[in-house]
C-alpha cells in the first residue's frame, strides 16, 4: 500500500465504484436490473459482455456534474492504494456525444474534479481521448476532432478501446494522423482479444508509443524482442487478463517473462471493480506470483513514470516523488 505507483491505463467509466452507479440510478429512477450480482458486484459473462455492461453504466453517467463526482471518487480511491498519477481514459462518446462544446464542459468538470483531488490527496490525473473501436471510424474521427481541440495540458494523449476484433488500425489511421497533429501521444488497446497481429498492426499502421494490454505478443518472440528493441511501452493489467479468462492466474501471466526479456512493462487496473482489484492488490498479487521485491516494483514505477504523457515538469515532478520514496 505505502509503494507510490504510477498508473497509465485506467477507464474513467469503467473505474465507477458499483455503488455510485447504483446510487446514481436510483436517484434518476434509471432502471439497471441485469447489471449486479447478488452481493451488489458487476456482473457479466465473458469480455464482450463485460462491454454491454461497461456501455449501460455509462448509461447513468449523463451529465458534466455526474462526470465531476465520478472523477472524485475514483481518484480517492487510487490515492488510497498510493497512486501518485494516473492517466484516464476519457471518451467523447460517453461525454457529449462528440459535440465539441458539450466535449469542453464534461472536460471541465473532470478537471475541476481532478484538481480538487490533487489538492485533497496529492494524486495527479491526466486525460487520453480515446474513442470506442466498435463504434467504427467515422465516429472515431469526431472523436479525434474532440481530442485536437482541447489537446494541452491536461489532455495529453489519444487511444482506442473497445473491441480489438472490430475493425484493424489502420482503419483509424485518419484519427490517429489528426490527434499526432495536435501534439498528442498515441496508444492502441491491442493484443488483448486480437492476438500478436494486432500488437504489430497498431505498432506499423498507426505509430503508437504505448500499447494498451499487448500481452499476447508473448506467442511471438519476433515481435517481443522488435517491441522492446524499439522501446515500446506495455501498459499490463494483469488481474484484468486473469478475471477475464486470457489466464488462468497470475503465475500464468506473462508478464514477467515480458520484463526478463527487456520489454518494458507498466502495470495498471484497468477497470478496478469491475474486476475486483486495486493498484495496491495487482502489486501483491505479482510479489506473490513472481516473488518481485520492493526493487522491482519501484524499477516499474519508474518506467510508468518515465513513459507518461504528460509534460516534462510534471514527469520530473513525478520521479522526484519517487526517488524520495526509494531514500
Amino acid at each position: 500500500m505505502s509503494l507510490p505507483k504510477v498508473e497509465l491505463h485506467l477507464h474513467l467509466e469503467g473505474a465507477a465504484p458499483p455503488a455510485f452507479i447504483r446510487g446514481l440510478a436510483a436517484k434518476k429512477k434509471i432502471d439497471i436490473s441485469g447489471m449486479f450480482d447478488e452481493r451488489g458486484n458487476y456482473a457479466y459473462r465473458d469480455f464482450w459482455d463485460f462491454l454491454r455492461v461497461y456501455e449501460a453504466a455509462t448509461e447513468v453517467l449523463k451529465t458534466p456534474e455526474d462526470y465531476h463526482r465520478l472523477t472524485l471518487a475514483v481518484l480517492e480511491e487510487s490515492a488510497a492504494s498510493g497512486v501518485i498519477y494516473s492517466e484516464t481514459f476519457v471518451s467523447p462518446d460517453f461525454c457529449g456525444g462528440r459535440d465539441v462544446g458539450a466535449w469542453r464542459e464534461f472536460l471541465h468538470a473532470i478537471r475541476e474534479a481532478a484538481d480538487l483531488a490533487e489538492q485533497r490527496d496529492g494524486i495527479i490525473l491526466r486525460g487520453i481521448v480515446t474513442p470506442i473501436r466498435h463504434f467504427g471510424p467515422e465516429k472515431a474521427k469526431e472523436a479525434a476532432l474532440c481530442a485536437a481541440e482541447t489537446a494541452g495540458d491536461w489532455i495529453v494523449g489519444f487511444g482506442l478501446a473497445g473491441d480489438e476484433k472490430i475493425c484493424k488500425p489502420k482503419d483509424f489511421s485518419w484519427s490517429f494522423d489528426a490527434a499526432r497533429e495536435a501534439g498528442l501521444r498515441l496508444t492502441c488497446h491491442a493484443g488483448e482479444w486480437g492476438g500478436p497481429d494486432s500488437v504489430r498492426d497498431a505498432i506499423r499502421d498507426l505509430g503508437v508509443e504505448r500499447i494498451g494490454h499487448g500481452v499476447r505478443a508473448i506467442e511471438d518472440l519476433a515481435l517481443v524482442d522488435e517491441i522492446a528493441e524499439r522501446g515500446i511501452v506495455l501498459e499490463v493489467c494483469p488481474g484484468s487478463n486473469v478475471a477475464l479468462g486470457l489466464y488462468k492466474d497470475f503465475r500464468a501471466h506473462p508478464i514477467h517473462v515480458l520484463r526478463e526479456r527487456g520489454v518494458k512493462v507498466t502495470v495498471s487496473t484497468d477497470d478496478p471493480p469491475f474486476f475486483h482489484t486495486t493498484m495496491a492488490r495487482e502489486y501483491r498479487m505479482l510479489a506473490e506470483a513472481f516473488d518481485w521485491d520492493d526493487g522491482v516494483f519501484a524499477d516499474i514505477a519508474r518506467t510508468s513514470a518515465n513513459a507518461t504523457f504528460c509534460d516534462a515538469g510534471t514527469r520530473n515532478k513525478i520521479l522526484k516523488k519517487l526517488e524520495k520514496a526509494d531514500a
